[in-house]
């Protein structure tokens, strides 16, 4: 079954609007086979930085639809759960202006 995944496999994204596949390269195949070989699914937030890139990567080179010819016979390697689809803004940490650190330090201390 493994050697299917890695010659023609594809990755499904869970979107909001439906499942969407893509079609990673061989390196990325095994890549991805190796992540998802205890898993049939896995939420976007459990995977590592490069993990994330990578199928970022993969969403914007390359988003293919069920409907495609042939994409049903197409064995998944994993599917992504919670994929939106724009890249989420990350929030920004505020900086802490000095007479506020001062305050805290000084109600810490006495």
């Amino acid at each position: 079954m493994w050697i299917e995944k890695l010659m023609d496999g594809v990755v499904e994204l869970e979107t909001p609007v439906g499942p969407r596949y893509v079609r990673p390269n061989l390196a990325q195949r095994a890549r991805l086979i190796w992540t998802f070989r205890h898993f049939i699914s896995l939420p976007q937030q459990v995977l590592r930085p490069t993990e994330r890139r990578l199928i970022d990567r993969l969403w914007q080179d390359n988003v293919a639809f069920l409907s495609e010819v042939g994409l049903q016979e197409k064995p998944v390697i994993g599917r992504i759960e919670g994929r939106a689809l724009f890249q989420e803004a990350v929030p920004t940490r505020k900086q802490v202006s000095r007479p506020v650190l001062a305050i805290v330090a000084q109600s810490r201390s006495g």
